[in-house]
């Protein structure tokens, strides 16, 4: 939670991150020792996979770690068959949206109002890619 609450301005509470760590949902997370530095979340839906949530400590932030989080999850999807990959992302998460970029991920569509912000909403760009075998 300590990560979580660093990286989003309205973070997921407690009960929704333990809901998220059983059931359909699996995880990952990148550790320096006894530190956890990130983590991710996804969410099997059919042959499809989402990534819930994926975020790094402010303060080992562009180091990669989020890269080699994103791609394990990558890699999961291949290992487990997934047809397709799907994400949302705040559309001023700039850094984050280079990062879906560069490893395939392409633009589906916006969902419009979708986050929370301090002063009202922002849109979601939803992004998608597609697994080959």
């Amino acid at each position: 939670m300590t990560i979580e609450n660093a990286c989003h301005s309205h973070p997921w509470t407690e009960k929704t991150m333990l809901s998220c760590l059983a059931g359909r949902y699996f995880n990952l997370a990148a550790f320096k020792g006894d530190e956890m530095l990130g983590f991710y979340i996804g969410e099997q839906a059919g042959p499809d996979y989402t990534l819930m949530d994926i975020c790094v400590a402010p303060s080992h932030q562009g180091q990669g770690i989020a890269k080699q989080l994103l791609d394990a999850f990558i890699h999961h999807g291949e290992q487990q068959h997934a047809e397709n990959l799907f994400l949302e992302v705040r559309e001023s998460n700039t850094r984050a949206i280079a990062l879906y970029e560069r490893a395939g991920f392409s633009h589906m569509s916006v969902r419009k109002n979708y986050y929370p912000t301090a002063t009202g909403n922002e849109d979601a760009i939803l992004m998608g890619l597609t697994l080959r075998f």
